[in-house]
Order: C-alpha cells, then sequence, then structure tokens
C-alpha cells in the first residue's frame, strides 16, 4: 500500500532552487537563514526536532538522491561519525567559521575591505562567484554576507553529498549541526537525555527522517 503523500513530501526540491536562485544572484542566498533559524525556532518553542523529522528539505534530498536513485553504496554510517566528540566538535568548527565569515562582514561593513565576489569551498578553496552580483541598492555588506553563507551551504551540501554516497543516504544527519544543536535544545527543554546519535539507518531516516541528530 502506497504511503500518503503530503505537501512537506516535496520539500526537497527546496534545495536544487536554493542553490540555483545563488548560482545566478547571490543575494538570494539570505532565503538561507530560514533553514539556520527555523530548526532553532521549532526546537525552542515547540520542543521537538520536528524539522529534522519532517520539514528538512536537505535530508530529503539526499534521501532521493541515495535510496530512490540508488546513489548511495548504503554503507552503515562509521560509529564514529555519531560519536558525541565528532558532532560536538563539527559543531564548534562550524560556528568558528561562521564567526569567521561574520567578521568579514564587518570589515566590509566597516569600509575597510571591499566586497568579495567569491565563494569559499570547504572553508579553503575560494571560487570566483564575480557573475551573480552585479551591485546591488543594499549596503555592501548584504552582498558580503550572502557569498560567504552560500559558500557554508554549498559546503555542508557537498560534505552530504560525499558521505551519502560513501554511507547511508542521510548520513549527513548523523553530525548536521543544526541536528545537533536542536537534540541540546530539546534535552534542555526535556530535562533528560535525548535518544543516541543515529546511525543514518534507523527507522526515521527510512520513513519521514533522522529525529535523533
Amino acid at each position: 500500500m502506497n504511503k500518503t503523500k503530503h505537501w512537506y513530501d516535496y520539500l526537497w526540491i527546496v534545495t536544487p532552487i536554493y542553490f540555483a536562485l545563488g548560482f545566478f544572484n547571490i543575494l538570494f542566498a539570505w532565503i538561507g537563514m530560514i533553514f539556520f533559524c527555523l530548526p532553532l525556532l521549532i526546537a525552542i518553542f515547540g520542543g521537538s526536532k520536528l524539522y529534522c523529522n519532517r520539514y528538512c528539505d536537505r535530508g530529503q534530498f539526499f534521501t532521493l538522491l541515495g535510496k530512490k536513485l540508488k546513489l548511495s553504496r548504503n554503507h552503515p554510517t562509521p560509529r564514529w561519525i555519531g560519536s558525541k566528540w565528532f558532532r560536538y566538535g563539527f559543531l564548534i568548527f562550524f560556528f568558528a567559521m561562521f564567526f569567521q565569515m561574520l567578521w568579514v562582514t564587518y570589515l566590509v561593513g566597516s569600509g575597510a575591505n571591499s566586497v568579495s565576489a567569491a565563494v569559499k569551498l570547504f572553508w579553503t578553496f575560494r571560487v570566483p562567484w564575480d557573475w551573480a552580483y552585479h551591485g546591488t541598492v543594499f549596503a555592501p555588506w548584504v552582498a558580503q554576507f550572502a557569498f560567504g553563507f552560500y559558500g557554508m551551504m554549498l559546503t555542508s551540501t557537498l560534505i552530504g553529498l560525499i558521505v551519502m554516497v560513501l554511507f547511508q543516504p542521510r548520513s549527513w544527519c548523523v553530525f548536521c549541526p543544526m541536528g545537533t544543536m536542536t537534540q541540546w535544545i530539546c534535552k534542555l527543554r526535556a530535562g533528560k537525555t535525548p535518544p543516541p546519535a543515529c546511525s543514518g539507518s534507523c527507522a526515521s531516516c527510512s520513513k519521514e527522517g533522522c529525529g535523533h541528530g
């Protein structure tokens, strides 16, 4: 019997649309702040990982590519990837890079630097992206933030694609920074220990998406 489809089952399309928009106009990268804030707001006010379980477009995108299109080797995700030290270590690293991006944005806003029309892949490789920016009515720092944020979103998606191919389709969900943060928030709200990190192949993953983080 086929499972009834809901509107949120098609949210996977948001991922390719987001990157396509940012490819042609970098200012669309600001839309990504919705994906950055919404999971935290749901966890803070709702006390749940509903976003991870149901609304995460990236998780759905990896499921589509890895499970339905058979692009994943479907090997078990290594246990060390789901370990607390790796998940929290990656979270700290991720935010270190995020605040470094904010610092560069501040320098542009203060006039110390000019806008750099490039994105950084894997926080290291500068890739020219000048065709996506031709000036704007907004302040220069708005564009600089967009370049930096787009680079972070693209890098994290590429990492997710790599682990998708090597392991389970949603292996990214095991150490996703947003999943780790929402897990921590839910733990604080509930006052109890959350379930262990998912291996990327739990029942939730095979249905609606991993809720473990």
